[in-house]
């Protein structure tokens, strides 16, 4: 019993992390931009670690060479994807018009198989709730839907009234969990001696009081100190 149980323990995380490996090798698209493809191979690749698991009769070997195989097969389709626009097409399918200077396309309804309700829906979710505002509305290959509003229903902005603005980069990293972020430092051309003595303006002598700190674009020093305390009964009104 205790033999079974350990070769599960360790069927499990050999699984687990021969999943991770290859994941990690595919890369972050089959997660932030899901296609068909990608969705049938993240599929097939937790059904393939699950058996593995589980199943502890199956060689190791061919459950490596089955996860190696779909490793090569998606880096390879990617690599093809980038290479011709047919396969492109043929796996992924394209982008689909919905909707058309406020009217609702119906036959790319129909071929998409995408209801009144889901068009609503995904509206709404952009901050749309009429569709005569709608010039365009794409759905695309990852089952997202792009909106753009008519030129008379989006927001002004900036460039609309003629107005200069600032340069808004984004915020480095400069002391994370009480470690800082050296590399980060360099990056912007400061060191540890200039962080120490902007802490001190904020009260902070030690490094490990400090929970984040972030320096922005505009030079600004943002500084949360560490709470070590524990929150009290609905102290922040949320539960």
């Amino acid at each position: 019993m205790s033999n079974t149980i350990l070769d599960s323990i360790l069927y499990t995380i050999l699984a687990y992390f021969m999943a991770l490996t290859v994941a990690r090798i595919v890369g972050r698209k089959m997660i932030s931009q899901m296609t068909f493809f990608d969705y049938i191979i993240g599929v097939t690749l937790g059904s393939v670690t699950a058996n593995f698991a589980l199943v502890s009769q199956i060689p190791i070997s061919s459950a490596i060479t089955v996860l190696i195989t779909l490793g090569v097969l998606t880096l390879t389709l990617d690599y093809a994807h980038i290479k011709s626009l047919f396969i492109r097409k043929a796996i992924d399918s394209e982008p689909t018009v919905l909707v058309e200077n406020g009217k609702i396309v119906n036959q790319n309804m129909s071929r998409t198989r995408f209801t009144i309700n889901e068009l609503l829906m995904q509206l709404r979710e952009k901050n749309v709730f009429n569709i005569a505002d709608v010039e365009f509305a794409v759905l695309e290959t990852d089952g997202n839907l792009s909106v753009l509003p008519k030129s008379q229903k989006a927001p002004l902005t900036p460039s609309d009234l003629n107005i200069s603005t600032k340069y808004k980069g984004l915020t480095k990293d400069l002391v994370i969990d009480g470690n800082i972020m050296s590399e980060n430092l360099k990056d912007i051309n400061l060191d540890e001696n200039w962080l120490r003595d902007s802490l001190k303006g904020h009260g902070i002598t030690n490094i490990r009081e400090v929970f984040y700190a972030g320096l922005d674009s505009s030079g600004n020093l943002f500084v949360s100190k560490r709470q070590d305390t524990r929150e009290k009964h609905g102290q922040y009104g949320m539960e």
